[in-house]
C-alpha cells in the first residue's frame, strides 16, 4: 500500500445556511455561520486563505470571497431526512436515511419508561424535551435525592440520561445506558442514547465531560468497514467510536473538547499509518449552539482556525485534509436545537488543485466516494467522487 492518508474534520455543527426544506423542520432563516460571524470574537483567516468564504451561500460579515484560494471548496446538500448527529455522520460515511429516526416531542410512551424502570431499577424524573443544562438545575436535586434517573430529549431523536456522579457512578450510568440502547429498537429505536454525568450542588450543577453516546449500530457498511476491510488504519478521534457504535474502526482515542481532539489529531499527523484518521470537535455544538451562546461559538471557531496552520505544516506530501460539518445549530434563533444547514467541504492537500469551487452537490455521502476513491477500493457506497475534478 502507497502511504496515503486522509484527515477527515467534522466542525460538529457548523451549518453555513438553510436547506430549502428548512421550513419543514422548523429551520426557517437559520444560518449558523452567520449568526456567528456576527460576534467581535469570530475571527478566520486561515479559513478564508482555503477559501471557506468562497463557498456558495456563505455569508459572514467581514469576510468575502478571495481570488486563489490555496482549497477546493463547495457546499454540501443533505439527503437523509434529519438534522442530527447520527444521520449527518452515517451519510458522510457513505448511507443515505431515507427515513428519519423517530423523535419524542411529547415525551417518551409510557410503555418504554415502564421497560426502563424494569431494566434499571430505578424510578424516571422530567421525561420532556428539555435544555441539558437546564435540566440538571430543574432536576438535579430530586435526582441526588432519590436516586431517579433524568431521562430527558430534544428535537433530535436522542434519549439522555443524566444522573449525579456521587448517587450514581460514570460506570453505572454507561452500565444503565447500554441496557437502555438494547431496549430502544424498532419503533423506539433512537439515534442514541446519551449518558450525561453532573457534578456540583444545588443550584449550580455542570455536566462532565465523561459523557458517552450509545448510537444505533449502521444498517450496512460505510466507507469505515470498506477501508478497514481493505487492510486500512480507521482512526476515530472524539465521539466518531460511539457514532458508528465501533464499527468499522481500527482505533480509537476519546477527548473531553475541541483542544483535545485537535492535539490528537496532530499526534496522528505525527504517526506513520496509511488510511483514515476521521475526527469530530463537538464543542461547537455541544457548548455552543445547544446554548446560543453566540460568542462562544465565534471563540471556538477562532481557536479551530487558529490552529489549522499547525495541522496544514505537519501534513505530508501525500495527505489529504477535509474539513466539512453535520449539520447546523445556529446560535441566535430562539432554538437550542440543530438547524436543516447546508455544510461546507473544503479539500486541501500538496496534490490537490487550489481555487477549484464545485459550487453545490447532492449529497454528504460525496466525501465517502471521493475517501474511497482516493485509497482505490472499492466503492461500495453512493455518491460520486469530485477527485478526478481537483487532482
Amino acid at each position: 500500500m502507497e502511504s496515503k492518508r486522509i484527515f477527515l474534520i467534522v466542525l460538529d455543527s457548523v451549518g453555513i445556511g438553510e436547506m430549502p426544506d428548512a421550513a419543514d423542520y422548523g429551520d426557517e432563516g437559520s444560518n449558523t455561520i452567520y449568526a456567528t460571524s456576527k460576534s467581535p470574537y469570530f475571527h478566520m483567516p486561515n479559513m478564508h486563505k482555503l477559501g471557506f468564504f468562497n463557498i456558495s451561500g456563505v455569508k459572514a460579515e467581514k469576510y468575502v470571497p478571495i481570488e486563489n484560494p490555496l482549497g477546493t471548496v463547495m457546499r454540501l446538500k443533505e439527503l437523509s431526512k434529519g438534522k442530527d448527529t447520527t444521520t449527518g455522520h452515517w451519510e458522510i460515511a457513505g448511507i443515505v436515511s431515507k427515513e428519519p429516526m423517530p423523535v419524542f416531542p411529547q415525551g417518551f410512551p409510557e410503555e418504554l419508561l415502564k421497560k426502563l424502570k424494569e431494566e434499571t431499577g430505578r424510578d424516571i424524573l422530567c421525561n420532556k424535551p428539555y435544555s441539558g443544562t437546564q435540566v440538571i438545575r430543574d432536576y438535579g436535586r430530586r435526582q441526588q435525592e432519590s436516586g431517579a434517573l433524568i431521562v430527558y430529549t430534544s428535537a433530535d431523536s436522542v434519549l439522555q440520561i443524566a444522573a449525579h456522579e456521587e448517587v450514581i457512578s460514570v460506570e453505572e450510568l454507561y452500565e444503565i445506558c447500554a441496557k437502555v440502547r438494547a431496549i430502544c429498537t424498532g419503533k423506539w429505536g433512537v439515534g442514541r442514547v446519551i449518558a450525561r454525568p453532573f457534578v456540583g450542588t444545588y443550584p449550580d450543577y455542570v455536566r462532565t465531560p465523561r459523557r458517552h453516546d450509545y448510537s444505533l449500530t449502521p444498517p450496512r457498511r460505510t466507507m469505515l468497514d470498506i477501508l478497514k476491510n481493505t487492510g486500512y488504519t480507521v482512526a476515530a478521534v472524539g465521539k466518531i467510536n460511539d457514532i458508528f457504535a465501533g464499527q468499522g474502526i481500527t482505533e480509537t482515542v476519546r477527548t473531553g473538547d475541541n483542544a483535545q481532539g485537535i492535539a490528537r489529531t496532530l499526534e496522528y499527523m505525527k504517526k506513520d499509518f496509511t488510511g483514515l484518521c476521521f475526527t469530530n470537535l463537538v464543542d461547537f455544538d455541544m457548548l455552543y449552539g445547544h446554548r446560543n451562546d453566540v460568542d462562544g461559538y465565534a471563540k471556538a471557531l477562532a481557536y479551530f482556525d487558529e490552529k489549522l496552520p499547525e495541522l496544514m505544516a505537519a501534513m505530508r506530501d501525500e495527505d489529504i485534509l477535509i474539513i466539512t460539518a453535520d449539520h447546523g445549530c445556529d446560535p441566535s434563533t430562539p432554538s437550542t436545537d440543530h438547524s436543516r444547514e447546508y455544510v461546507p467541504f473544503v479539500l486541501y492537500g500538496k496534490n490537490i488543485k487550489k481555487g477549484i469551487n464545485l459550487d453545490t452537490r447532492d449529497g454528504f455521502h460525496t466525501i465517502a466516494a471521493t475517501v474511497l476513491d482516493y485509497f482505490g477500493t472499492e466503492r461500495g457506497v453512493e455518491g460520486n467522487s469530485i477527485l478526478w475534478m481537483c487532482t
